[in-house]
């Protein structure tokens, strides 16, 4: 039998507990050996899940494999690999520029789903619920709670999603339109704005209007919000803020302070230094074998700072902000190269000064 084209559930082992309370799991299909994430849902839309299987939107996780049985819904869905909003709040290293390509990012996700022939509102958009990916955009998963767009006369009788990013309508005085999605944008920017280096009151105005009670007071819909926050983008482009805050200055592996990781990275870190600054080369001897240890170990390094964008050093090379995940790689490839080139010529040319 072909696992790879079988449907079956059956077919996904599990390798490790993503959250235990929340039945959600890592797996990987036994033919394929790709990884997948599997949640067991005791509430949902099994329509809503169907759609997401059949149609893969962008920054959304494609949904593999879905299984309803017992009064349950098994879903397989794509691994994404990235940190969440939540932890990257926690750590304090948001500056404002992420701030805005982020929630710009979630705006285009959701239009696409408020634009939809029957639109989607996802009605739980919180930092635990969107994940940065390593080229750095934000991927909105956890449709649990999501719904079709139904008789707007029709209010909400059972609240689905998270209290304090809820807008009033799902406490049951109305019913879920995109407008939902917009007050949780605005609860959600007002918090990552608390936590910026350097608070701003640029996005005030944004955020009260995406706030307001009434929905027919907030944006009429995310295009418009989307357009309002580049337009407050500008006085962030050259701020000292998004870039040089003291928290950039953290070594990869040690950002998220996640215990596993920094002995990963601890481990690696010390590898490194060993293995370049105890190298030998054939007929080099004194100055110029410190010079190739040192550089080798420069080498090292800054291909760990390029891949893990170490300081934003990405944010300076076109290709690296690509949201093409192919592109992104490229960029980041293409930008090691270059610095490996750059000091290959610099060792170059002071070896060929301590020779002379």
């Amino acid at each position: 039998m072909d696992y790879s084209i079988c449907p079956g559930i059956s077919y996904y082992k599990t390798i490790a507990v993503i959250n235990e309370s929340h039945n959600i799991f890592l797996v990987q299909h036994q033919a394929t050996k790709k990884i997948y994430v599997k949640k067991v849902l005791d509430i949902y839309n099994f329509s809503i899940y169907a759609y997401l299987r059949q149609n893969k939107i962008t920054g959304i996780p494609q949904v593999i494999d879905i299984q309803e049985e017992n009064n349950q819904l098994i879903v397989i869905e794509e691994f994404i690999s990235g940190i969440s909003l939540q932890e990257i709040m926690v750590t304090g290293q948001l500056s404002a520029a992420s701030l805005v390509r982020y929630i710009c990012d979630l705006c285009d996700i959701l239009d696409h789903l408020h634009s939809l022939p029957t639109p989607i509102i996802h009605r739980d958009i919180k930092p635990s619920n969107i994940i940065i990916t390593p080229y750095d955009h934000a991927v909105l998963i956890d449709f649990n709670a999501a719904k079709y767009l139904t008789n707007i006369n029709t209010s909400d009788t059972i609240l689905l999603g998270t209290k304090g990013y809820a807008a009033p309508e799902q406490y049951g005085f109305g019913s879920s339109t995109p407008q939902t999605d917009i007050y949780a944008l605005g609860v959600l920017l007002k918090e990552l704005t608390s936590t910026l280096p350097a608070p701003t009151d640029k996005f005030t105005s944004i955020i009260n209007r995406c706030i307001q009670i009434n929905p027919s007071d907030r944006f009429v819909s995310v295009k418009d919000l989307k357009e309002k926050l580049q337009g407050e983008k500008e006085p962030f482009k050259n701020s000292k803020s998004d870039f040089f805050t003291w928290k950039l200055l953290i070594p990869p592996g040690y950002r998220t302070l996640t215990p596993w990781k920094i002995v990963v990275s601890t481990t690696i870190y010390l590898f490194i230094f060993w293995l370049s600054l105890t190298m030998e080369f054939q007929g080099i001897y004194g100055p110029v074998l410190w010079m190739e240890r040192i550089i080798t170990l420069l080498i090292f390094l800054s291909i760990i700072c390029c891949t893990f964008n170490y300081c934003n050093v990405q944010h300076f090379w076109p290709l690296c902000k690509s949201k093409n995940p192919i592109l992104h790689y490229i960029g980041v490839l293409l930008l090691n190269v270059l610095i490996i080139f750059l000091l290959i010529t610099i060792l170059v040319i002071i070896e060929s000064i301590l020779v002379s």
